[in-house]
């Protein structure tokens, strides 16, 4: 049985599609038939290039949005200023190389509102656009499978910080009511939908540096709480759910460990779950899921990422197939899908990995999966 392939979700944007998301994001004029048809056509491209490097179930590539968080300022009411910018914790220890980021502009730059006021939708409209989008794509490529992504209520929390409910408690519950729609849209259309939730980990070491990873560990079970009551009315084999450190080149020496939040990603409310394994900080602990393999609920299905999405490397296809093999021998071909680490276009104009390189890495994965 042939391993089936995906990834995160987030693939480099065009400069035409990145100069009017910006030009909407600065609110400078431009002209809105124009915007819908760029992103139209830059989709269905987005999607071709899936299907031709291999990949089996494919997504827009995230293309009309700023990024895969602070997205939400745009359909929801509630978010205006600014949130204070919480450098990761491990790049604190290395100021140097910090610095040498910050002045060649290895970070991006983009608006991140508190949340002043209560969340509510303003419709949604631009979500229907993104799943006509994909399905159109989808339909003119003869691809079958597709999935959308949504911010999770934890991960929202972390960049569009609370400034308004009495609670962080409260700012949860509210996200995930508001979010509840989203997520059954993109289900009710037909494509699987993608949590990202980068708070279940990332977040030990940007926000919560006070506390213990014991302490941490509530709190991110207090993440997935909200989540899984927003995705109480979504049948679970429709959702997947990704974690993920941080999608930058650096130390990493401040990363939570997998084994510690084993338990809490596996109580989410979402069939196939997502995280990486292929980049140095985190290659080691595929192991987890051998030792606790009778932990691995049976409906579960894993989702390793297979190539790495901050390194121009391609990886070996004899790699690739190593790293699923180690899956398919924790819980069978049927349970394992072959992944990415993370997105290859995690924020509009900004990614590590040159666009065409992106999808030489895809073509990798695909192939390492036959060879799995």
């Amino acid at each position: 049985m042939t391993v089936k392939t995906t990834h995160v979700g987030s693939l480099p944007r065009t400069q035409a599609v990145v100069d009017f998301i910006f030009a909407r994001e600065r609110g400078t004029p431009y002209d809105a038939q124009a915007f819908d048809a760029c992103m139209t056509d830059a989709v269905s491209e987005t999607v071709r290039r899936q299907k031709d490097a291999g990949i089996d179930i494919v997504s827009d590539g995230e293309t009309s949005k700023i990024s895969y968080a602070t997205y939400v300022k745009d359909r929801y009411t509630g978010f205006d200023g600014d949130s204070p910018r919480n450098a990761p914790a491990d790049l604190q220890r290395f100021p140097t190389f910090l610095k040498r980021l910050a002045d060649e502009g290895g970070t991006p730059q983009y608006a991140r509102p508190m949340c002043v006021g209560e969340v509510r939708s303003k419709g949604q409209g631009e979500l229907q656009k993104d799943i006509d989008n994909l399905r159109a794509a989808m339909a003119e490529h003869g691809v079958a499978r597709g999935f959308m992504n949504a911010a999770s209520p934890g991960v929202i929390s972390l960049f569009l910080q609370n400034d308004f409910y009495k609670t962080r408690d409260a700012y949860l519950a509210a996200l995930a009511d508001a979010m509840k729609q989203e997520y059954e849209t993109i289900v009710a259309s037909g494509l699987d939908l993608q949590l990202d939730c980068p708070d279940l980990a990332l977040s030990r070491h940007m926000l919560f540096n006070d506390l213990s990873d014991a302490e941490f560990v509530k709190v991110a079970g207090a993440h997935v709480e909200a989540l899984n009551h927003a995705l109480r009315d979504i049948p679970e084999d429709k959702v997947r759910i990704h974690i993920c450190w941080g999608n930058y080149e650096g130390p990493h020496v401040c990363d939570i460990p997998m084994a510690k939040m084993f338990d809490t990603l596996m109580s989410a409310k979402a069939r196939y779950v997502l995280f990486e394994t292929s980049n140095p900080r985190h290659g080691h602990e595929w192991t987890v899921f051998r030792d606790r393999k009778s932990d691995i609920p049976d409906h579960k299905v894993l989702v390793p990422g297979v190539v790495d999405t901050t390194t121009n490397f391609v990886e070996h296809p004899d790699l690739v197939a190593q790293r699923i093999a180690r899956f398919v021998d924790i819980v069978g071909s049927d349970r394992v899908i072959a992944g990415s680490d993370c997105g290859f276009g995690t924020f509009a104009g900004f990614g590590a990995v040159d666009p065409e390189i992106a999808y030489a890495k895809l073509g990798a994965l695909a192939t390492g999966a036959k060879l799995a």
